[in-house]
């Protein structure tokens, strides 16, 4: 490798000491004077010209520049919020908006997204995001805010999400737990956790469910993130709709990340037809992301979903439907939901003209170790951390995470979400247990687990799973333990194996939709709560995962009416 230019050593603070300490740290003794000469001389000058680019003003690409709004881009906290759905309330409109296509609709967006004006959180505490204690104003409209104005859409504001984005449950977030509203005090599912709970507002309203008058407003769309099922299972748990796209369909490019192996952003809604619109909206090359590749679409040749669903007259006629057998009986199952999901799909799907059948795909059951060995080992420095991917990439301008941990961190992050601690004493034990090799192993292994379901898909249009394992649970005591509430093991427990139908695909690439497909019993017998549906999809044949779900609900397939709760 070379170098650009050697440094002045006497302008340099560079030492012999600094020196031995790096060579120390990589255990490595410099005996030879003329050898210690030589790279303190090109440390230094590594030093020099990392400061010269440090001083430089920095550089925003001109495609992230801000939609231009009406009124600019005024932003609140809603007086009504008793599900801590919101986070932070806008009424945001372009002032000459490219296409009418979404004009009206109210979209929220996850609070890990840059919408220009707005309080950046990520979930988390203000003194870990920024250097001055304060939440950060995002400085950036990401690609897909950008794309939703210019498409006439509103947005409504940010929406809760969870701490880091680092749980499938949603009690992490410093904005406080997010309620259920079909069942208050229970999971909305996260991270995605504001976003699902807003949309199903709107259902639980029209349903009748009482105590909603202090929840604030509804959406009609949203946009989620989604690393291990953080859109899917919010929609399963609150009956909605939510789809997690083929990987670099859809830039993520203006949004906080975990691993660009799993990241992932895409819509939700109450109808799948606002899922096809959306999509059509926000899909597409940005020329940033480095997540997307050779295959990803350019925006003049994305697909129409909305157009191509609307022209489906009849989606289910010779569509091949295979339930994953695996999936029906992971550990943790709730009998109820597995059944609720199988009859649902071979009544429905049926009707419609498909045919459907149990298939077998054993490396399903390993998909969630490899999912995790594929990214735990570097998942603390990306996600939480802030280290920037090893290949070209635009990262957000206004965040600041701090790095490395420290006990302010620990003592706080233990009791919002250990989620975030686990993930930071992973990193370092993998790492330092395994170096590269399992990881690197791991990432094979992907490819054949990808080929595991592309084999199936030879036979088969879609595949079946339950998106979540149960139907939404408790909220965890969240009073301190000292008061009697819940342990870490507690917490910790609530989500293992939540994802284990959901995470594989992030891995694969696969698109992956939830379809609300009838409702389980709550844990406590209290009431019943939605079941989710995932339908999953040959890498981009979205547009068949979208027509699949609206051949089940052609079928007579849905969530269907709520039946009520035994709840005081």
């Amino acid at each position: 490798m070379s170098i650009v230019a050697l440094a002045d050593g006497q302008q340099s603070s560079v030492t012999l000491d600094v020196l031995h300490d790096v060579a120390a740290r990589n255990n490595i003794r410099i005996a030879s004077k003329a050898d210690e000469e030589a790279y303190l001389l090109v440390l230094q000058s590594a030093d020099m010209t990392a400061a010269h680019v440090n001083n430089l003003p920095d550089y925003i690409d001109p495609r992230l520049e801000p939609v231009p709004t009406i009124g600019g881009r005024e932003y609140w906290k809603p007086k009504n919020n008793s599900h801590n759905a919101w986070s932070h309330q806008a009424n945001i409109v372009a002032e000459k908006p490219k296409s009418d296509v979404l004009k009206g609709r109210k979209v929220i967006m996850k609070d890990n997204m840059s919408v220009y004006g707005l309080p950046h959180t990520c979930g988390t505490f203000p003194q870990f995001v920024s250097k001055d204690g304060k939440y950060p104003v995002a400085t950036i409209d990401a690609p897909i805010t950008k794309r939703l104005l210019e498409a006439g859409a509103t947005i409504a504001g940010t929406s809760t999400c969870e701490n880091y984005s680092l749980t499938p449950m949603s009690y992490t977030s410093a904005n406080g737990p997010v309620h259920n509203p079909w069942l208050h005090d229970y999971n909305t599912g996260g991270s995605t956790s504001g976003g699902a709970c807003l949309l199903a507002l709107g259902n639980a309203r029209a349903a009748g469910v009482p105590g909603l008058d202090e929840a604030g407003e509804d959406v009609d769309l949203a946009m989620g993130g989604d690393q291990a099922g953080s859109i899917r299972l919010p929609s399963s748990y609150c009956g909605v709709y939510g789809l997690k796209p083929t990987h670099g369909l859809v830039p993520y490019t203006g949004i906080a990340g975990l691993h660009p192996m799993i990241d992932y952003t895409g819509p939700m809604a109450r109808k799948v037809e606002d899922i096809a619109a959306l999509l059509t909206v926000v899909a597409g090359y940005d020329g940033l992301d480095s997540r997307m590749t050779p295959e990803s679409p350019l925006r003049e040749h994305v697909v129409d979903y909305a157009k191509q669903l609307a022209a489906a007259d009849n989606p289910g006629k010779g569509l091949k439907v295979g339930i994953i057998t695996e999936s029906l009986s992971s550990p943790g199952t709730q009998t109820e939901v597995a059944e609720t999901v199988r009859s649902a799909a071979l009544k429905h799907f049926e009707a419609s003209g498909a045919t459907v059948s149990e298939v077998s795909v054993p490396m399903h059951l390993l998909g969630p170790a490899i999912w995790t060995a594929a990214t735990r080992a570097h998942l603390a420095g990306l996600a939480i951390g802030g280290r920037i991917p090893d290949v070209l990439s635009h990262s957000i301008p206004h965040l600041s995470l701090r790095w490395p941990p420290d006990q302010e961190m620990y003592d706080l992050l233990t009791v919002a979400n250990p989620a975030v601690i686990n993930i930071i004493f992973c990193e370092t034990f993998l790492k330092e247990k395994f170096g590269p090799e399992v990881q690197a192993k791991a990432h094979r292994h992907v490819l054949e687990l990808r080929a595991a379901y592309d084999k199936v898909f030879e036979e088969f249009d879609v595949l079946i799973t339950p998106t979540t394992p149960t139907v939404a649970l408790p909220h965890p005591d969240l009073r301190s333990q000292a008061e009697g509430g819940s342990s870490v093991m507690d917490k910790i427990k609530l989500a293992v194996g939540s994802t284990n139908n959901t995470c594989p695909f992030n891995a694969t690439g696969h698109p992956a939709l939830n379809v609300p497909c009838g409702w389980a019993p709550a844990r406590n017998g209290v009431g019943m709560l939605p079941v989710g549906m995932q339908v999953i999809g040959k890498r981009w044949d979205d547009i068949g995962v979208i027509k699949a779900a609206k051949a089940f609900e052609l079928g007579g397939g849905g969530l269907g009416p709520w039946p009520g709760s035994t709840k005081a």
